[in-house]
């Protein structure tokens, strides 16, 4: 059955140098506004007792253009300044509901650079978009077509730290799910392996971070030796800030052909429901753990799964997966299992089995029987 959905569709765009220095301007009117809304929150909810909500910021907003200190705010779109008041309310809302810490302070050289225009800020005709404020269209390279007919409700912004543009569109598409295989796999993340199937496979971690990390130690150490403010170390950073990319690049890559195809050839997928972020303060694996990814690779997993009516069953993380026997009708739990230990004979059937293959028929069973 037919859906339509919300799909973003991004693409890298190469900016004059007056659209350039507009954009620039507004992510930093963008990031002043969301800081001196945060504070000005903060402060009203210590004093005053009293809670803020979006149409408050909004007035502030206007009061801030037309103030002579901030009257800069008046240069740029005033679209962009509004939607950074809505996410701000959005990240709040999220704190009270426990979803996500508190809102946090945007920094001009860490925080990512971003812009949201709304369709009453932009105009896309025959393929060309152009931005309020903005003269000419965006130079962008269409590496693929939108869906046929289609018109962008909300068009994104953003510059990288590698200085790389990109334009995200989203758009409304009637998108059909592929048909119904009646298969189910359940996966066993690891670091040796990126992941392994409970049909035996077990997919290659290519290691991206690891394969370039002496390049990366080499740009950083330049970098680090630099002095701070020159145009040296401005260069220096964005030579590491390439390699970065490129290492980020290749391992969303390699994430969307995995998701990619699991999804298409399964109709449930089975999961471990791991705390990643507990997992990192683990310092000797912390480094190959982020390289692996599996928060991104989970997120993928389950939008894709919602495309396309698949059903992605996550399995609580205590369960022992590993040191239960997936033999049928044995069910033996060992007390221990080391992470040494990469295969082990059951003592109760005398089933030999490899520890990842069995953690993943274990998650696969229990997904099944949890749904």
């Amino acid at each position: 059955m037919s859906q339509v959905i919300k799909r973003a569709y991004k693409y890298r765009f190469y900016p004059t140098s007056e659209q350039a220095a507009l954009l620039h301007r507004t992510f930093g009117c963008v990031r002043y506004v969301w800081n001196k809304a945060l504070a000005e929150r903060t402060r009203r909810y210590k004093d005053e007792g009293r809670s803020t909500s979006y149409v408050d910021t909004a007035k502030w907003l206007t009061a801030w253009k037309k103030d002579a200190e901030s009257g800069f705010l008046r240069e740029v779109s005033n679209v962009p300044l509004q939607q950074t008041l809505r996410a701000q309310q959005v990240a709040f809302n999220n704190f009270f509901a426990q979803r996500a810490r508190y809102p946090r302070f945007k920094s001009r050289k860490k925080s990512r650079k971003s812009a949201t225009f709304q369709n009453n800020a932009f105009t896309f005709r025959d393929g060309a978009l152009k931005l309020a404020k903005s003269s000419e269209p965006l130079n962008i390279v269409w590496h693929r077509p939108l869906p046929e007919g289609s018109q962008p409700s909300t068009v994104t912004v953003s510059c990288d730290s590698a200085g790389r543009w990109f334009v995200s569109l989203l758009v409304e598409e009637t998108h059909t799910p592929v048909p119904s295989t009646g298969a189910a796999v359940g996966l066993d993340a690891g670091l040796d392996h990126l992941l392994t199937l409970s049909t035996g496979e077990k997919i290659s971690n290519p290691r991206h971070e690891r394969r370039d990390r002496r390049k990366l130690a080499k740009a950083s150490k330049v970098l680090s030796r630099t002095a701070k403010g020159s145009q040296n170390r401005a260069r220096a950073r964005l030579r590491v800030a390439k390699i970065h990319a490129r290492i980020a690049d290749r391992r969303r890559d390699h994430l969307h052909k995995v998701t990619t195809r699991l999804v298409r050839e399964n109709q449930a997928i089975a999961i471990e429901d791991l705390t990643v972020r507990n997992m990192l303060k683990n310092h000797s694996l912390a480094r190959a753990i982020s390289d692996a990814a599996w928060s991104e690779l989970r997120s993928m997993l389950e939008y894709k799964a919602d495309w396309h009516g698949r059903r992605v069953l996550l399995v609580d993380r205590w369960f022992p997966s590993s040191k239960l026997c997936s033999t049928p009708g044995c069910a033996h739990v060992n007390d221990t299992m080391p992470l040494n230990v990469r295969s082990w004979k059951c003592h109760r059937c005398g089933a030999l089995h490899d520890r990842d293959v069995n953690a993943a028929r274990n998650t696969l069973a229990a997904g099944l029987a949890e749904s």
